[in-house]
């Protein structure tokens, strides 16, 4: 068969999704190599502002019946693993991991039944695909273990381009008078532990350092259960300065990564953690909880701490902010890891590991 077509199948399609936002760069070099290549997605499950870029799933079946190779990005339970697995063409995995739903449970019920489902497809899907990857060690492991036979890792292929926009002016005036600014990035969902992260500054500011804030950005959207628990927690525990950002345009977002003194993250599942590599752009010292793909991303960088001991780490947030040596020496680390993940060739790599599927483009 001569491929003509290089398709992708995602769960959601949304701006600031890092799924959405891999399926973008893969798209970009799938048509640069000379292939077709279009995403498609539940329309319900695309942004309004995000139609003209992606397909409703309900054409994938024509489009991919002749000479396309296709190829999933795995995640959640979803319609598209469905349509996927009953293709007649080459297909690939791309495994971003599927968060454990005992986190959820409590929370928002409905989204863990769509992510035992999800388990469970990712079970079923094993014998479909012809190529298996997944973006990190750590999600290659978990697909050993659910019957995957030798899965290789490519990790995920980001675009630092969006960071090098002019920050939001009307952040940076607000939060940058003279407070210490901790910031978290990532969607407000009951994995990421922002309860814990809660917990730590309130060490922080009671004991340490009262003239702090607390920066958390990202959506709540599907989780106000759990943001409403966060805010009664943060009221308890009479915590000043926590500020729930919600989802903001990436100038905003390049604006906190600007005021903010040190990243800290308490998450306990991550299949990669892509805004710990978005702080090493911005030079911002990281704190982070060794738990899933955290170890990974960072890779000898930042600093890793296996224990929650809130005081003891409040002193740490203390140390990375006031001794200027040792924050020198926590970024030049961060520096390394950045130009070592900065200096893959991911057009390589990928068509490396495409290789077995692939033939020369049809002419057009």
């Amino acid at each position: 068969m001569t491929v003509t077509a290089i398709h992708q199948f995602i769960a959601g399609y949304a701006r600031s999704d890092a799924i959405s936002n891999e399926a973008r760069v893969l798209q970009t070099f799938f048509r640069a190599w000379g292939y077709e290549s279009d995403i498609f997605c539940e329309k319900r499950r695309i942004l309004p502002e995000w139609r003209s870029r992606a397909r409703d799933l309900s054409e994938a079946p024509a489009a991919c019946a002749k000479g396309a190779v296709v190829l999933l990005h795995l995640s959640i339970g979803s319609a598209s693993n469905a349509c996927y697995a009953g293709l007649d063409c080459p297909k690939i995995i791309l495994y971003h991991n599927v968060t454990p739903p005992h986190y959820f449970r409590w929370f928002q019920p409905a989204m863990a039944l769509d992510l035992a489902r999800g388990r469970e497809q990712v079970k079923a899907l094993a014998p479909t695909a012809d190529i298996v990857l997944a973006d990190s060690a750590f999600n290659a492991r978990e697909l050993v273990a659910m019957g995957y036979s030798q899965p290789a890792v490519f990790p995920l292929a980001l675009d630092f381009n969006t960071l090098n926009k002019p920050p939001d002016r009307s952040y940076l005036r607000r939060f940058r008078d003279g407070r210490t600014n901790l910031l978290f990035v990532g969607r407000c969902v009951p994995n990421k532990r922002i309860e814990h992260l809660l917990a730590l500054f309130a060490h922080y500011q009671k004991a340490v350092n009262p003239h702090s804030r607390l920066l958390l950005a990202g959506s709540w959207s599907g989780m106000e259960r759990y943001y409403f628990w966060l805010l009664s927690l943060a009221r308890e525990w009479r915590l000043r300065d926590v500020h729930f950002l919600g989802s903001i345009p990436q100038n905003a977002l390049n604006a906190v990564y600007r005021v903010a003194d040190v990243f800290v993250c308490m998450s306990e599942h991550e299949g990669f953690c892509i805004p710990l590599m978005e702080s090493m752009v911005f030079d911002l010292p990281i704190l982070a909880y060794r738990a899933a793909a955290v170890p990974e991303t960072l890779d000898g960088s930042g600093v890793l701490v296996s224990r929650k001991d809130y005081p003891a780490l409040a002193e740490m947030i203390d140390r990375l902010v006031r001794d200027l040596s040792l924050r020198r020496a926590i970024i030049e680390r961060q520096q390394k890891r950045l130009a070592r993940y900065q200096a893959r060739n991911v057009d390589g790599e990928l068509r490396a590991r495409l290789a077995p599927l692939l033939e020369p483009a049809a002419p057009r």
